[in-house]
């Protein structure tokens, strides 16, 4: 499985690039940064030069593997879909035009696209969408997350598709019960909502814990994450599994279609 990285200068690229060198069955294959970075020109790992091409550096791959931001984002799944490239996403912030975009490219390649790449993560949304269920509507619905102080979007994707979960769980629009702020005199909290808050400071990594307020009880699911080897782990896997399925992944490539990672751990 021959991979490319998007994003590869970065912190997370770097990890990307760690992860590949170490797991049976994948290649690096192209490291992408973009035109202005000082990194262009260094060796990547295993003598792969980072380069500004995208074009060239997705099609010399079998899988991208993109971190970045929104626009390089969907500018690489367009390159991906033109040169029949499976993609792997991990970029957050995306607008609901961006997504749209993602969409449109799936229908010509295979993408796997989760704010989340974490197996415990993508389990958690299990959990928690199976509590929510069982529980019913006589208890509050609450997720704080919490991230280090550089997170540029808020609230965090996760926390988003942890309020979606729960949303679909609980057969509400998320549209019109989500509560992403509460200040001064607003009323006591109604049945519908889904309360959505953001914590930042110092270096963490990320912490979700979605609250289930009972009267007399409550129970609280939290997931923290204390490194980001994690999230790479799962976008590795995810390629591999693009590729065809197992741990190693060999078998038949997955057709065109927008994935998740529930899709890739079977959940």
């Amino acid at each position: 499985m021959k991979i490319a990285i998007a994003g590869a200068a970065g912190r997370m690229g770097q990890m990307l690039i760690q992860e590949i060198s170490r797991t049976e069955g994948c290649k690096l294959a192209a490291a992408l940064e973009g035109p202005g970075s000082k990194a262009l020109g260094t060796d990547a790992g295993g003598g792969v030069k980072i380069v500004s091409d995208a074009a060239a550096a997705i099609g010399a791959a079998n899988a991208i593997i993109d971190f970045t931001v929104p626009a390089a984002t969907v500018a690489h799944a367009r390159i991906a879909a033109d040169k029949g490239v499976a993609m792997v996403i991990g970029t957050t912030g995306l607008s609901p035009g961006d997504r749209e975009e993602l969409a449109a490219s799936a229908r010509q390649i295979p993408i796997v696209f989760t704010p989340n790449m974490s197996v415990g993560v993508n389990m958690l949304l299990k959990l928690v969408a199976d509590a929510a269920r069982v529980l019913g509507p006589g208890y509050d619905l609450e997720i704080v997350e919490t991230h280090h102080r550089a997170k540029r979007d808020a609230p965090s994707g996760t926390a988003l598709r942890l309020a979606q979960a729960l949303a679909e769980a609980t057969g509400r629009d998320l549209a019109a019960t989500a509560r992403y702020d509460r200040h001064g005199e607003i009323g006591a909290r109604s049945d519908e909502e889904i309360g959505i808050q953001t914590v930042r400071g110092g270096d963490v990594v990320g912490d979700h814990t979605v609250h289930f307020l009972g009267v007399g009880e409550r129970i609280e699911i939290t997931h923290r994450a204390t490194s980001r080897d994690t999230f790479a782990h799962g976008a590795v896997r995810a390629a591999l599994w693009l590729a065809g399925g197992g741990s190693n992944g060999t078998g038949q490539r997955r057709g065109p279609g927008l994935y998740d990672m529930r899709d890739v751990l079977d959940l």
